[in-house]
């Protein structure tokens, strides 16, 4: 074993003395070049979008309401001279936070404001038929179900208005929850209507629409929906 390891040292040094001795040149493996390092692509600028026209869109079947002059004041509001059914009043078979998010998101040259009522996610009625008469809702249900026998004996309470604190406004459905920030909530539940006709909370409600609409643009797209904002140049 030891001689055969001799063997095969000896006769590699002689390869290298001869190989050394016949040429002066030693050939040198070629040096592997480092592989150019791709310049990253600039990261696209998100694109901000513009909600005035979704702001000033007039509202079909409500003789000429705008979005705006829907949510600003906040109170849900009813035009005998055209048909009922929310935004124009509100019903109870009415989809009104799907209603509210397709007149604010969407084209409505475009869609029609139930658009979005039709996801096949929405429920289409609700889970127990209405009542025909007063109090109109379902019965209650429970285990055992709570029993009704009509409104006549209802006692409304009759304690004066000061005896009461506001602890949400819902006079447009998804205004509140949605158009005011965090951080407005407390001052919006204690103004008043009037101080939204005076425009104290439009820029709210402007920046919040901008917020939500920059970050469900694409997705309405994909969706084959057609955006009421433009995007901004």
């Amino acid at each position: 074993m030891t001689n055969r390891f001799l063997s095969a040292a000896s006769m590699a040094a002689i390869a290298l003395t001869l190989s050394a001795c016949g040429d002066d040149e030693v050939e040198v493996p070629p040096t592997m070049m480092p592989m150019p390092t791709p310049t990253p692509s600039p990261t696209p600028s998100p694109t901000g979008f513009d909600v005035s026209a979704c702001l000033n869109q007039v509202i079909p079947g409500t003789g000429g309401v705008t979005v705006a002059g829907a949510v600003v004041p906040d109170t849900l509001t009813i035009n005998l001279g055209a048909a009922s059914g929310f935004p124009n009043g509100r019903r109870l078979e009415d989809p009104v936070i799907d209603v509210t998010l397709g007149v604010i998101f969407l084209d409505l040259a475009v869609h029609g404001a139930g658009t979005l009522a039709g996801v096949p996610v929405n429920p289409a009625a609700n889970d127990v038929p209405f009542q025909a008469g007063f109090p109109y809702l379902a019965p209650a249900q429970g285990s055992p179900p709570i029993t009704v026998s009509g409104g006549s004996s209802f006692v409304f309470n009759t304690a004066p208005v000061g005896d009461f604190v506001r602890v949400d406004r819902m006079g447009m459905p998804a205004v509140s929850t949605a158009l005011i920030g965090s951080d407005q909530k407390d001052p919006y539940n204690d103004a008043s209507p009037a101080d939204d006709a005076n425009g104290d909370f439009v820029p709210e409600l402007t920046e919040q629409l901008t917020g939500l609409t920059n970050a469900l643009a694409d997705d309405l797209t994909d969706l084959g929906l057609t955006p009421c904002a433009t995007p901004n140049t």
